[in-house]
C-alpha cells in the first residue's frame, strides 16, 4: 500500500520549491502575501479543481497556520488572476520530441453543456463520440 504524503508536509514543499524559483521578485510593500505564497495558493486551487468558496473554506479551515496573513476570499481570487503571469516560470521548456495528444477528453457530460456561465470547452467529436 503506498504511503502518501500529508498534506502540510506537501504544501511547505511545494512552497519551498516555488520561493527557490521566486527569489529575485519583490514583495509588494502594502501586500500581506510574498509571491511565492500566492502561487503555491494558486497551484493548490489549480490542483483541487474546485469552486473559489469550497477551495477558500478548505485553505481557511485547514491551513491558516501556513497563510496567517491570508487575505479575504475575494481579495484572495483578485490577486491570484493578477499574478496569474507568475506560474508561466515553472512551465517546462518546450522539447523536440514533445508530443501533443489529439484525443478529446470528456470533460463534461454533454447534457450539462452550456449551464454554467463559467464552461470555457465546447462540443466536439472525438473516435465517434460526443465529448465537450
Amino acid at each position: 500500500m503506498p504511503k502518501f504524503m500529508p498534506t502540510e508536509d506537501f504544501i511547505i514543499q511545494l512552497f519551498c520549491m516555488i520561493d527557490d524559483q521566486m527569489k529575485n521578485v519583490p514583495k509588494h510593500s502594502q501586500s500581506k502575501l510574498y509571491p511565492s505564497e500566492i502561487v503555491t495558493i494558486g497551484l493548490l486551487f489549480a490542483m483541487r479543481g474546485e469552486g473559489e468558496r469550497k477551495f477558500y473554506r478548505w485553505l481557511k479551515g485547514n491551513f491558516l497556520s501556513l497563510f496567517p496573513k491570508l487575505p479575504e476570499r475575494t481579495r484572495l481570487f483578485r490577486l491570484l488572476k493578477t499574478h496569474q503571469n507568475w506560474t508561466k516560470r515553472f512551465l517546462a521548456e518546450p522539447m523536440i520530441f514533445g508530443i501533443a495528444d489529439t484525443y478529446g477528453i470528456e470533460l463534461i457530460h454533454p447534457i450539462r453543456e452550456g449551464k454554467s456561465k463559467r464552461q470555457i470547452g465546447k462540443k466536439g467529436i472525438s473516435n465517434h463520440r460526443l465529448v465537450i
